[in-house]
């Protein structure tokens, strides 16, 4: 039996033992692991600054999603600790009916049992990972990428041992701590112990892992988020909505990658979303006609309408109305997020009823669409399947669910 093997029979024995345990017990091996963290803090810094020094020649957003800083680090901690304070997942009652036999029959919430974690760079993915799978009652195999190797270990050695200090089985959380890439492979061979697949990461990944497993892969392939401005539009909150959109974070999935305005706005106010985004030095790819109409934009191409830029690119189209906007969401987004702006119900009621993405916002960023602002906490990530979960992925999207029934002798006729 090979090393991985071993880890991914080891996690389903685990497994067996994490979907009895209370939820009380839960709750402290979470908040354990928040204080273990708290603790090992300087040791977690210097790793990851050892991490950061051998990834100097990558690129500046890879970087940055890498760095440990203060604020990560107390990001990793409070999501722990509000895993630990949601309600519990596991047990819940989904529907209850009494047959005319008198039979008693639920749909209870379950954990799914083991999931592998594949993901790159974001070391804070390690701590959410393992809050959300153990919040949910599920053992969790862990394969971080090798430029955040030195980070992994310290957190997942922290975690290991809250979740022991708290009764929980030491294989509930599990780090794969090789840089081989056969370990991936052969990790995705493990049909037989792990349940779920969660990559996280680029659509090359996503799309390497998806092709190269028996085993159910939850996928998020692209962000490429839209916002739709509506004629009717207040101005300043459309050009509030858009730089928060584009700007707080260019990096992440729910960051605005396409701007589409209905082109009977004046002129003054394109150019104020231009100069708005210019002066938070992202670059304009306009169509023609916004090129013609506003001063600082550059000719965006047919490829620019599915690209998911990641970086300081928006790219922007006037459409004559929601109708226009919602075909080109349609045939270029990627059903993560999109949005609208405008003062009218019944504008956004049809965009609401006909836009088919994970996340439909109205008068709101693109960046909120995620656990913490959603109200689920730490998240494994943003599913853009439509099967089983969809959006955000927090501890209630990792149960599935099984059939009691409950009789007196009750027997079928």
């Amino acid at each position: 039996m090979s090393v991985i093997e071993n880890m991914a029979r080891q996690a389903g024995i685990a497994a067996r033992t994490l979907r009895t345990l209370s939820p009380a017990c839960r709750a402290d091996a979470l908040n354990r692991m928040a204080g273990k963290l708290i603790a090992c803090k300087d040791e977690v810094l210097k790793a990851n600054a050892a991490d950061l020094a051998d990834a100097e020649n990558l690129t500046a957003a890879f970087q940055k999603r890498l760095k440990v800083d203060e604020k990560v680090f107390d990001y990793m901690v409070k999501r722990l600790n509000e895993a630990a304070a949601l309600p519990d997942p596991v047990g819940r009652v989904l529907e209850e009916r009494v047959m005319p036999s008198g039979l008693l029959v639920q749909r209870v919430a379950v954990p799914i049992g083991v999931l592998a974690m594949i993901y790159e760079a974001r070391p804070n993915v390690t701590t959410d990972a393992a809050a959300v799978a153990l919040k949910s009652g599920n053992a969790v195999i862990l394969k971080g990428g090798s430029e955040s190797l030195r980070t992994n270990l310290v957190l997942a050695e922290a975690m290991r041992s809250a979740a022991v200090e708290a009764g929980l089985p030491a294989d509930a959380v599990q780090l794969i701590a090789s840089t081989d890439r056969a370990d991936v492979a052969e990790l995705l061979k493990q049909d037989k112990y792990i349940d779920l697949v969660i990559p996280r990461g680029g659509k090359s990944l996503i799309k390497a892992i998806a092709e190269g497993t028996r085993i159910p892969v939850l996928k998020h392939y692209d962000g490429i988020c839209h916002l739709f401005i509506a004629a009717d539009a207040d101005e300043k909150m459309a050009v509030d909505l858009t730089v928060n959109s584009k700007c707080q974070n260019v990096a992440v999935c729910n960051a605005l990658e396409t701007l589409l305005i209905e082109r009977s706005v004046s002129d003054a106010f394109l150019q104020n979303i231009v100069d708005a985004l210019k002066a938070n030095n992202v670059e304009v790819r306009g169509c023609a006609e916004l090129c013609r109409r506003t001063a600082g934009c550059v000719s965006a191409s047919d490829s620019d309408w599915d690209t998911e830029y990641l970086s300081s690119i928006l790219s922007v189209r006037l459409v004559s109305g929601i109708r226009e906007a919602m075909e080109h969401i349609a045939e270029h987004g990627s059903g993560h997020t999109d949005g609208i702006v405008t003062t009218s119900q019944a504008l956004a009621d049809e965009f609401v009823a006909n836009v088919d993405s994970a996340s439909v916002l109205v008068n709101a960023s693109t960046r909120l669409s995620g656990g913490g602002d959603y109200g689920l906490g730490a998240v494994v990530g943003i599913s853009t399947d439509r099967l089983h979960a969809r959006g955000p992925v927090g501890p209630t999207e990792l149960c599935t669910y099984k059939w009691v029934a409950k009789g007196n002798g009750t027997l079928r006729k």
